[in-house]
């Protein structure tokens, strides 16, 4: 099979469908057919097109598959909040590897939301049969972070929690039905420009989807039908597969402390720090590309 491009890695249309129960997933692939599947997972409010770079990078030995999340991009918007918990987000991915690569283990990269799903798909029993690797990139583990927030009182972690509070106070306003929507409309028409100011990249790097302002306000039913539950009530698990955590030692929204307790229930733990902020598959494609690519080698070559 070849896979033509358009602009960038990425064909300009979906090279499938993926139908789980009500929703479709749109499916972009590109690389090499028969390199090791690699799996790219977006967050809020990105759709595939945020991996443009990465993708073009791990494209000449991978195969790269990315796809748009439910409520972004060319993919179905459901409309009530529990259809965004990441369980459901989770199975989707399990959808698209069962139709893309069925019978192969896959290695999945996911950043923000996009990692928080990743946490999730990986905390299946079943997971190892699936999943080759997951490099997360700033997505929190809901439930390690959970159990963080409530474990003993010490001045690091009075420390770590109020620098994490600080950083997500946002969501707090992202809880409440309509409220943000008017900024997030305008917000929508200066997005390049807000990422230079809050992640110090170049606004000429930032590639947005017509459907952006649709995929912020879409997409907040993220944080409500997830950050509560998992915060309040944690269920953490043993994760057996290999985890590498890319830490962007500049992130403004997700700060190191939500990894804190990560070695205690990941069997296979690597880490990696790179100097980003937030947005770093658009600012620092390269070194996500090349720590991505050196943790697939090193687990394909183990096993």
């Amino acid at each position: 099979m070849t896979i033509t491009t358009s602009v960038g890695p990425f064909p300009a249309a979906a090279t499938r469908t993926v139908r789980r129960g009500d929703v479709e997933l749109a499916v972009y692939e590109c690389g090499n057919p028969a390199g090791i599947p690699v799996l790219l997972i977006h967050g809020w409010p990105d759709t595939h097109l945020l991996w443009s770079r990465v993708a073009a990078l791990l494209a000449g030995r991978h195969r790269v598959i990315a796809f748009d999340n439910r409520g972004a991009g060319t993919s179905s918007v459901p409309t009530d909040v529990a259809s965004y918990r990441i369980e459901e987000l989770a199975a989707d991915v399990r959808a698209v590897i069962d139709a893309v690569a069925p019978g192969e283990r896959v290695h999945v990269l996911g950043h923000d939301w996009g990692s928080v799903v990743g946490w999730e798909l990986v905390a299946a029993p079943d997971a190892a049969s699936v999943i080759a690797s997951f490099t997360s990139v700033s997505g929190p583990n809901l439930d390690f972070l959970g159990v963080y927030l409530r474990g003993s009182v010490t001045p690091a972690r009075l420390r770590g929690s109020l620098a994490q509070a600080i950083a997500s106070a946002y969501t707090v306003a992202f809880q409440i039905p309509g409220l943000p929507n008017p900024v997030l409309r305008v917000l929508s028409k200066h997005w390049p420009r807000f990422l230079g100011v809050f992640d110090g990249l170049d606004p000429a790097l930032v590639e947005t989807a017509p459907t952006l302002r649709t995929d912020m306000i879409n997409n907040l039913k993220l944080y409500r039908a997830n950050i509560r539950t998992h915060l309040r009530h944690p269920r953490p698990r043993p994760i057996e597969v290999p985890v590498q955590l890319i830490v962007a030692t500049g992130d403004r929204a997700v700060r190191p402390v939500v990894n804190a307790e990560a070695g205690r229930w990941v069997s296979n733990l690597t880490r990696a720090e790179i100097p980003a902020r937030h947005w770093s598959p658009i600012s620092h494609p390269a070194e996500l590309a090349r720590h991505t690519a050196a943790f697939v080698d090193r687990i394909d070559t183990a096993r």
